[in-house]
């Protein structure tokens, strides 16, 4: 919970770094413009996608009205503020992402008995919620993983046809590839190989059990995880950034595939002597 939190709320602003050091727009060209942003955001709402809403148009237009002014009314408060205000609520607001979101509601519904019981117990024993909300969400969660790799796929496989129709298809920066690609498989295993080591040898801190020094020691290393592509998407990254990070991730998991191979060969032929 921790790791994904600080990943959600640091790494949208590290993507989108060039946005804010963007400079602002002029003081009254927001007030010039409200009656066009508003059409733009109702426009917006009613685009043709997967979150189209089903409703006539005479329906949903009075809500997304509702939700532009109140939207436009926080900003106008929010931009009274003070700019150190601004910064602090800015910080606060970055740490307020789904993972977060759904660790307080994981640790409400575990830690009040009704609730866990509503949600988890059979539902002979009170667990109404058990058999649809739970399971349900317990499946789009066994998902994640595979839905990610689907996803890097289909962006790769985009990458790919742009390339050979001589479009931009994005680019995977050397340098940026070369640090993480040594920190991941050079330096981290050289830490925690031996930490793991001393500690299973020189202390009892580690329990006897080899199968835990040896997933102790591969942990800090690997390629960079598939959350990166659910981090584009949540900080609206465009379609060739995200196709640059399929190409990363690619290339960084089949780089890792000889070394990995090669310490868990060395590992078992030394459990074998």
């Amino acid at each position: 919970m921790v790791s994904n939190s600080l990943t959600f709320a640091l790494g949208p602003r590290l993507l989108n770094g060039q946005d804010e050091d963007s400079p602002d727009e002029e003081p009254g060209k927001e007030e010039d413009d409200t009656e066009e942003a508003e059409r733009g955001s109702i426009h917006e709402h009613q685009e043709e996608n997967e979150q189209t809403s089903l409703l006539p148009n005479r329906a949903v237009r009075p809500g997304v009205k509702a939700i532009y002014h109140t939207h436009k009314r926080l900003s106008n408060y929010y931009n009274s503020l003070s700019p150190r205000t601004q910064a602090t609520l800015d910080f606060l607001y970055q740490f307020w992402n789904p993972p977060l979101i759904g660790a307080v509601i994981g640790a409400i519904v575990g830690l009040v008995p009704a609730l866990h019981t509503l949600f988890f117990s059979s539902p002979n024993e009170g667990g109404y919620l058990n058999a649809w909300l739970t399971s349900s969400i317990k499946n789009i969660g066994d998902l994640f993983a595979s839905l990610q790799v689907v996803v890097v796929g289909v962006k790769l496989s985009q990458a790919m046809l742009r390339y050979k129709k001589g479009e931009q298809s994005g680019n995977v920066p050397w340098k940026p590839f070369t640090i993480i690609t040594v920190v991941r498989f050079v330096i981290w295993p050289l830490i925690s190989i031996p930490l793991v080591w001393v500690l299973a040898s020189k202390t009892s801190v580690l329990s006897d059990d080899p199968i835990l020094w040896f997933a102790m020691m591969l942990m800090p290393t690997g390629p960079p995880a598939m959350k990166l592509t659910a981090l584009a998407d949540v900080s609206g990254a465009g379609d060739e950034e995200k196709m640059s990070i399929a190409k990363f991730l690619t290339v960084s998991a089949t780089s890792s595939f000889a070394p990995t191979s090669s310490f868990c060969a060395i590992r078992a032929m030394t459990d074998f002597v």
